[in-house]
């Protein structure tokens, strides 16, 4: 019986594989699965690690989380190639931007992810199950993106929490996913705060992933993603005139920087 089972199961395992090599939409599918279900067990197991360890909703969940996500690049076959950390290392608060491509990110993210950084995301994230659990216990700040005055309010308390806990905020300017192999024109809510609270600008590039994954030609396969962390961009003395100048500045240099990396002419 036991034989049987095993036989069964190596047939299924033999034809995925083949289905796999044979469709890239069953490819797709099966790896945007594995990572989906990847994501839900590993929340569900660092959730109570977090809680036993911690206490409850603490940035220094991410520690934890940044451990447990690491790892997942050897399961997807993914390898990356860091650059600049040490421009992580400012004294005091910093708004951290990115660009923002899929839902791969996160792996990117925990990749280069400092210590006693949070992130801001959509409130519809709190929801997901066990990985919305362990987002909230790693502190992360939810918005509200239907309602302006919401996420105003949301980004005051952003800039009280930064000068009292002395944390960095990670924020993805574009608003959205986007895996044009471009950038969106930036928001300018990211700006307003590192002006308001007088903190450095962190420029962070991830390169096109398109070579490796592109839902729309159901492409998901290994590859390498280059990662620069770029010089802080000071806004001591800067002032809400100046919010236009600072997003426009950082836009340009993330995107000359981001088809550097990517291998296309700007």
């Amino acid at each position: 019986m036991e034989l049987g089972w095993l036989l069964w199961g190596a047939a299924v395992l033999l034809l995925l594989h083949v289905l796999m090599e044979l469709s890239p939409a069953v490819n797709f599918v099966l790896r945007i699965g594995f990572y989906s279900l990847l994501c839900v067990v590993a929340s569900a197991l660092a959730a109570p690690v977090c809680l036993l360890v911690n206490g409850g909703r603490t940035v220094k969940n991410m520690r934890i989380i940044r451990t447990v996500v690491k790892s997942f690049k050897y399961f997807l076959g993914l390898r990356f190639e860091v650059k600049g950390l040490e421009n992580f290392e400012v004294k005091g608060p910093a708004i951290i931007v990115s660009n923002h491509q899929s839902i791969l990110d996160m792996m990117g993210l925990m990749e280069v992810l400092p210590d006693n950084c949070v992130q801001v995301g959509k409130k519809e994230l709190m929801y997901a199950g066990s990985v919305g659990l362990i987002i909230y216990l790693g502190g992360v700040i939810f918005i509200n993106r239907k309602s302006t005055s919401s996420a105003k309010m949301v980004m005051a308390e952003v800039a009280k929490t930064m000068a009292t806990d002395n944390v960095k905020v990670w924020v993805y300017p574009e608003g959205t996913r986007n895996c044009t192999g471009d950038l969106l024109p930036f928001k300018k809510g990211a700006f307003h705060l590192a002006i308001q609270a007088q903190v450095p600008v962190i420029p962070v590039v991830y390169s096109s992933f398109t070579t490796f994954y592109n839902p729309k030609k159901n492409l998901f396969t290994s590859g390498k993603i280059k990662v620069e962390v770029l010089p802080p961009i000071e806004t001591k003395g800067l002032t809400s005139d100046d919010v236009s100048d600072l997003t426009d500045r950082c836009f340009r240099s993330m995107r000359e920087t981001l088809f550097r990396l990517s291998g296309r002419p700007s």
